[in-house]
């Protein structure tokens, strides 16, 4: 038996699991693939991957819909990259901090573009207003774990870890792509937006 098959097993045998428990189970199983088909993903494909019956979906989910919207909004939630940004140590020097903060961020944000971008490009109907994503209150959540980990550098900083982390994020989000040029890596964003374009001191 194959790892997937015998996870697949386990979760057939799982004594005792809640109704939210199998929820959580089937959204899990349900996000990669909403990534990969969109809207357009079936209900008995995703029971599949979740090793249950199809039937078992809508026990814990009025229909597709609800299961997409709830997909959705978990996927574009920043409880995952907040509890990652908490984590990191504040006693590692700045950039490393910073660093370690980029590449979750730049992590949540690949997730949230493959979710929406499937939505929008790949077939099916998008589901609609997504229930409980709170755009502007996600953004302010993430802008505040991030102006905790500037915090101890308060004094030297130009200006208020608030802003900085605002300035931080902005760079994430908007940092652009070309096709003759890598992207930067994480350690390599931060030491522009840390010190600059130029690689030496200026005349």
């Amino acid at each position: 038996m194959t790892a997937p098959e015998e996870n697949r097993a386990a979760r057939r045998r799982a004594p005792g699991m809640s109704a939210e428990q199998r929820r959580e189970m089937i959204i899990q199983s349900a996000i990669p693939l909403i990534a990969e088909y969109g809207a357009a993903v079936t209900t008995a494909k995703i029971a599949r991957a979740a090793g249950i019956g199809e039937g078992t979906i809508f026990r814990v989910f009025a229909d597709k819909e609800e299961l997409l919207q709830t997909c959705v909004a978990k996927a574009l939630s920043p409880d995952h990259v907040i509890r990652e940004l908490d984590a990191i140590d504040v006693s590692q020097p700045l950039p490393d901090r910073l660093a370690e903060a980029a590449e979750a961020l730049q992590a949540h944000l690949s997730r949230m573009g493959a979710i929406m971008g499937a939505l929008g490009h790949r077939g099916g109907k998008h589901p609609g207003t997504v229930r409980g994503a709170g755009r502007e209150e996600s953004t302010a959540r993430v802008r505040a774990a991030l102006a905790d980990l500037l915090e101890p550098e308060r004094a030297a900083l130009r200006r208020p870890p608030e802003q900085i982390a605002a300035l931080f994020f902005g760079l994430l989000f908007t940092q652009p792509r070309t096709e003759d040029e890598p992207d930067l890596t994480p350690q390599e964003l931060v030491d522009v937006f840390l010190h600059g374009a130029f690689s030496g001191g200026v005349e």
